[in-house]
């Protein structure tokens, strides 16, 4: 079957998707255009590595108003960034000492306040102690991606001809952003109604209008179930899944997902082939796809950048654990929990960071074994505000926004003082609780900061003493 797919194909079927979810990207996030688009553009300009997120568009009323935070931001972090004295490190201290020692936060608090410009430390308790971060760790799987494979990395989904006669085969690269529906809600991706649409026209060009689906999702190893077990917060983690193996149109939050996230995707598949004239002859089945074989079609990813903030700001566990899978693969390691534990390790220790007593045993944070330090999170978020390094940079410009946007949008928010300045990481799981990020402080320079709590006794308190913690860092004398 010859190759007819062409570039100007998948350049279309990309700026269609586009098209569909712009209207989608104000209710899911602002990762796409306006605020974080800038940023990408400007920090692009910094350097000839890049950055900007080819997925977005100009700028309109359809999109979201950038937060407060971001020209402070931008100038803490750019050329020509302010050079004037930090927070001093005594009132810093003076003011978070009695907030860190708040039971509601726990019985272990620890602590790390950085300057992001000098790597001074400002502030440290239990600093290089190992915790169970949550959510927090996906600071560590961004870095390490990012670092990996570079923002502007896109993850294939194609169709190749299979080995028997009239067979076609789809072939899973673990996009996360992958969608069967029209118009996704989730913003732009890979697209397996395009992906229809141009192996469609490829078979028929070919003159063929009949075949058999097989799919192959070969690429991930190892067991597909997080070791927590079914959960609604993650799908079976596969190299083939469209919309998070999601039932509904819900984007993030927990929902109860399909256990068979390939076979769902490939059966979508064979109805929109069908629908655009193809027939299907038969059930998918799974199958391996001849080595060297040519597509005759695809479909792409959503610039690594934009996942990396789609996984920040929602607290997205299956981006997360897609994420940790592609490093293991940019590392030539076996794609499974394994392996992306191994090579997010790996990369974040190339990248000077001191991982001792650290473990990443999964990407997203739902593995209570995972085991960081609040030094080990500043650290990453410093070295993601290095001009020197801006393909790190969607570590800081997906967080969310306090006040404003994904898990932050509550906190912080309203009259409080620190809302729109601080943009950080939440983490949640039962007695633990975590944040760690960023803000502009007084003098206008860039801090990260990050707080580890456990045994906690109330959850939504321990919240709340962490947005004090916070707050107070922004407000330091």
């Amino acid at each position: 079957m010859p190759l007819t797919k062409t570039w100007q194909l998948i350049a279309g079927s990309a700026v269609a998707g586009l098209a569909l979810s712009v209207a989608a990207v104000t209710a899911s996030g602002p990762w796409d255009s306006g605020q974080r688009k800038a940023e990408r553009d400007r920090v692009a300009s910094w350097s000839l590595t890049g950055g900007a997120d080819h997925g977005g568009g100009p700028a309109s009323g359809t999109f979201p108003q950038a937060a407060p935070s971001a020209p402070g931001v931008l100038g803490a972090i750019g050329p020509g960034a302010p050079r004037q004295a930090a927070a001093a490190p005594e009132g810093l201290a003076a003011a978070l000492r009695p907030l860190l020692a708040d039971p509601a936060l726990g019985t272990v608090r620890t602590g790390s306040v950085v300057d992001t410009a000098t790597g001074q430390v400002l502030y440290e308790s239990g600093a290089r102690d190992a915790m169970t971060p949550a959510s927090t760790i996906k600071i560590a799987t961004a870095a390490a991606a990012l670092a990996a494979l570079g923002p502007e990395h896109r993850i294939r989904t194609a169709v190749v001809p299979g080995a028997a006669p009239g067979q076609v085969i789809l072939v899973g690269g673990g996009d996360p952003s992958l969608t069967a529906k029209k118009k996704s809600p989730a913003g732009s991706g890979g697209s397996l109604v395009a992906l229809a649409a141009d192996t469609a026209q490829a078979l028929k060009a070919a003159g063929t209008d009949s075949v058999s689906l097989g799919y192959d999702d070969s690429l991930y190893t190892g067991p597909v179930r997080h070791p927590i077990g079914d959960n609604p917060n993650l799908a079976p983690v596969t190299a083939l899944t469209a919309d998070e193996g999601r039932p509904d149109d819900s984007t993030s939050g927990p929902v109860e997902r399909t256990g068979d996230p390939s076979g769902v995707a490939a059966r979508a598949f064979a109805a929109l082939l069908t629908e655009r004239g193809v027939k299907v002859t038969g059930a998918p089945a799974r199958a391996k796809a001849p080595d060297g074989a040519q597509p005759l079609a695809a479909t792409h990813s959503t610039p690594l950048a934009g996942l990396v903030e789609r996984m920040l700001t929602n607290s997205d566990n299956d981006i997360a654990e897609a994420l940790a899978r592609q490093t293991a693969l940019a590392s030539g390691r076996p794609a499974s929990f394994e392996g992306g534990e191994k090579a997010v390790t790996a990369r974040l220790a190339a990248l000077g960071v001191d991982v001792s007593g650290s473990r990443f045993a999964d990407g997203s944070g739902l593995n209570r074994a995972d085991k960081v330090s609040t030094g080990l999170l500043t650290d990453l978020l410093a070295k993601a505000a290095d001009p020197q390094r801006p393909e790190l940079r969607p570590v800081l410009t997906g967080l969310p926004v306090a006040g404003f946007t994904g898990t932050l949008r509550t906190r912080n928010s309203g009259g409080s003082p620190a809302a729109g300045l601080i943009r950080a990481k939440t983490g949640t799981l039962t007695g633990v609780n975590s944040l760690a990020g960023t803000v502009v402080d007084r003098s206008g320079r860039l801090l990260a900061f990050a707080f580890l709590t456990s045994g906690s006794a109330d959850g939504p308190t321990a919240e709340k003493g962490l947005d004090k913690l916070a707050a107070a860092v922004a407000a330091a004398p």
